[in-house]
C-alpha cells in the first residue's frame, strides 16, 4: 500500500528546499537593490551639480526596456514591469530626498 505520509515528506522537504532557494535569492538580490541605491544616489549629486532633475521619463522607459527584454516569458515580463515601476518610482523618491538633503546642508 501507499504511504501518503511519505508523500507529505518529500513534498514537505522540497517545499523546504524551494524557500531555502529563495532565502538565498532575497540576499542577493537585497545586496543588489543596496548597490543600485548607491548608484542613483550618486546620479541623483551629479544631477544636481549639472541642474537636472530628478525625474527622466525617457530614462525610466529605457529602464523599463531593457529589464523586459530580458524576461524570459510574457506572464513574466508583466509581472517584472510591476515591480520595476516600484523600484523606479522608490529610486526617484530616493533621489528626490538625497537632493533635498543636500541643499539643506550647503550654505
Amino acid at each position: 500500500m501507499h504511504d501518503p505520509s511519505n508523500n507529505n515528506t518529500g513534498h514537505r522537504q522540497e517545499l523546504e528546499q524551494w524557500r531555502k532557494k529563495i532565502d538565498a535569492l532575497d540576499r542577493q538580490l537585497s545586496a543588489l537593490l543596496c548597490e543600485r541605491l548607491h548608484c542613483a544616489q550618486n546620479i541623483s549629486t551629479l544631477k544636481a551639480s549639472i541642474g537636472e532633475q530628478v525625474l527622466q521619463p525617457e530614462r525610466e522607459k529605457e529602464v523599463l526596456n531593457n529589464v523586459l527584454g530580458h524576461a524570459d516569458s510574457e506572464s513574466t515580463a508583466g509581472v517584472l514591469e510591476k515591480i520595476y515601476r516600484c523600484i523606479i518610482e522608490e529610486t526617484r523618491l530616493f533621489q528626490h530626498e538625497k537632493q533635498c538633503g543636500e541643499q539643506n546642508i550647503q550654505p
